[in-house]
């Protein structure tokens, strides 16, 4: 039997994949130019932050330790006191809040300013709809994994004694 905060772990590692999927396919994709050229290549914000300028795996470390260990855990414990209906909606009402946190605090650090508005309006488009997808899949995922563990249980409870 996996704890919720296990599940989220589980969860945030997964819609964390998802949104590095979708930096990815964005960096090759944009066409970025001008002073803030470098806010379309996430990680190396992330890794500036830190002060380890220029290292993809540290911005991309940074991310996945945040989603997984950080983010995760926070909505296994949240989850069952949030009040929409569903695991998805669950999901993205945490992830608007993580992202309004992120903006209050996160963005003014890495220079791009509240809620990234240095970086221009398509960047703060981008973030929301990037939590948002982050919000659905962890959700899903944190959904399907406790639905998985109640139909065991279900099923246990049936068994026959093995004596």
């Amino acid at each position: 039997m996996m704890s919720r905060i296990q599940k989220g772990m589980i969860a945030g590692f997964a819609a964390t994949a998802v949104v590095a999927i979708l930096e990815v396919g964005k960096f090759y994709l944009t066409q970025s130019t001008g002073a803030l050229a470098e806010v379309r290549i996430f990680p190396l914000i992330l890794a500036a932050m830190v002060g380890m300028q220029g290292s993809y795996l540290v911005g991309w470390a940074i991310h996945f330790v945040s989603g997984t260990l950080i983010l995760g855990p926070a909505f296994g414990i949240l989850c069952p006191r949030m009040p929409t209906d569903t695991p998805a909606t669950k999901g993205i009402l945490f992830a608007v809040g993580a992202f309004i946190l992120m903006s209050l605090t996160v963005a003014p650090m890495a220079g791009i300013g509240m809620f990234a508005m240095a970086a221009g309006f398509s960047t703060l488009i981008w973030l929301i709809f990037t939590h948002i997808v982050f919000g659905i899949a962890m959700g899903s995922i944190y959904g399907t994994l406790v639905q998985r563990e109640k139909r065991h249980a279900r099923e246990m409870a049936g068994a026959q004694p093995a004596h």
